[in-house]
């Protein structure tokens, strides 16, 4: 077992680079790529880091020459051996050879493309041009490096002793967290923290607790190495990504309409079971199940990502209900903004009536509030986003308004389109 702190302490972190691998990543970017690989390669993507909390300055807690380095380290990593043949290999969903030939090939020269970094008003701008499949790659290292440089640069102030204290309470806090969800029954949950995590050692030490913690309760990883390395399951579908791009590259607002249902038509051609998970909010999820074709109701599930989400999931089972669908029959996954608290409260008002499952994230790997006198480790909110598609820029709404990104005429454009009206603010929880 690593001891981190010792680590953090011997080597300030230089022996750990941020990001170790290709694959050090959400398994849903790699299933995405390859939708996108085969769908749209030669579409021009530009993502951009949107930082939502504005008091973490990153550009005066982070050393641009160190960002640049771990950056640069990233477009170093190459694909493996032993990566690939995990990849070409492996079952996943049920499923052998899930990577095709061609994506695999692709993917084993692929070197991620150049970045742009500049610093401004005490923040990075750090964008990424390209390709569509080679740019949206760096969506999840990119986040990863800039969180765990946050962590770095406060962990740099303490003493050898007060790492090993810090440490000792973030595992103390874990493991209670952990003992209590082994009393919820019926639970399923996943790992979902990649993207925010204090770092690589500790996304690795909360799974290596949930393993023996809940036992069976525990399904799987969303993170690709991880999961490889301690041979579990890789869990995830797709992301608002997908529908942003393509309705960004629609020509007028009839096609605007049809491009969230486009994006399900191309994934519906390649995935099948438990990946045929519907993600609705993009662009509100009323106005997209009232519009939905009767074929998606046949789909396995939906992921409720924003807004409330016990009304997400009323809103689901009365859709299936008015389709025809057993609700009893159907898979429902939460993802936003989740602690032992909401995931036992959700479980139980909805266990029974639909399957149920969890996507835990930022407050399963990056939850040390409190354990600094300043709370200078608290998590925050931080995205990589694809702003704009073919020189068009991206919109989401999202069942939160403060979720929602793009230029405000497109935003009121985009809600006429897709028919939102009054939206609820809720507070986002990292």
């Amino acid at each position: 077992m690593v001891d981190i702190a010792t680590r953090v302490w011997n080597h300030k972190w230089k022996i750990d680079p941020i990001v170790r691998s290709l694959i050090d990543t959400d398994f849903y970017k790699l299933l995405m790529c390859q939708s996108v690989f085969r769908n749209s390669p030669d579409t021009e993507v530009t993502f951009s880091l949107i930082n939502r909390s504005k008091s973490v300055r990153l550009g005066d807690l982070i050393d641009e020459g160190e960002l640049r380095e771990q950056l640069d380290h990233i477009r170093s990593l190459r694909l493996t051996r032993g990566e690939s043949t995990w990849l070409r290999g492996n079952t996943f969903y049920g499923k052998r050879q899930m990577f095709r030939p061609d994506f695999m090939e692709w993917f084993e020269n692929l070197q991620l493309p150049p970045y742009h970094l500049e610093k401004r008003d005490g923040q990075y701008e750090l964008t990424f041009q390209g390709k569509w499949p080679e740019v949206m790659m760096w969506e999840i290292p990119a986040l990863a490096v800039l969180m765990e440089l946050r962590s770095r640069a406060v962990l740099n102030t303490m003493g050898r002793f007060e790492l090993q204290v810090l440490y000792a309470r973030g595992l103390a806090k874990l493991w209670e967290k952990i003992e209590g969800l082994r009393e919820i029954d019926g639970l399923r949950l996943a790992d979902f923290g990649t993207r925010r995590r204090h770092s690589y050692l500790w996304q690795d030490k909360a799974v290596q607790a949930l393993i023996e913690g809940l036992g069976d309760k525990f399904v799987g990883t969303s993170n690709c190495l991880i999961a490889m390395k301690r041979d579990i399951e890789a869990i995830g579908t797709n992301a608002h990504e997908l529908p942003m791009v393509y309705a960004a590259l629609a020509k007028d607002d009839s096609e605007l309409a049809r491009a969230p249902y486009q994006v399900l038509a191309d994934w519906h051609e390649e995935h099948d079971g438990n990946l045929r998970i519907i993600l609705p909010d993009t662009y509100g999820t009323e106005g997209f199940l009232r519009r939905a074709p009767d074929w998606l109701a046949g789909w396995t599930g939906m992921r409720i990502d924003s807004g409330d989400p016990a009304q997400g999931a009323e809103t689901a089972i009365r859709w299936w209900q008015e389709r025809g669908e057993d609700p009893k029959a159907k898979l429902l996954i939460f993802s936003d903004g989740l602690d032992v608290g909401k995931i036992a409260e959700l479980q139980r008002q909805f266990h029974g009536r639909v399957k149920v499952s969890f996507g835990w994230g930022t407050l399963l790997t990056n939850d040390f509030r409190g354990l600094t006198p300043d709370d200078s480790l608290a998590p925050f909110s931080l995205v990589c986003k694809a702003v704009s598609a073919n020189g068009r820029p991206t919109v989401k709404l999202s069942d939160n308004p403060e979720k929602a990104m793009g230029p405000a005429a497109e935003i009121a454009r985009y809600k006429r389109v897709f028919g939102v009206g009054p939206q609820k603010r809720i507070e986002v929880v990292v």
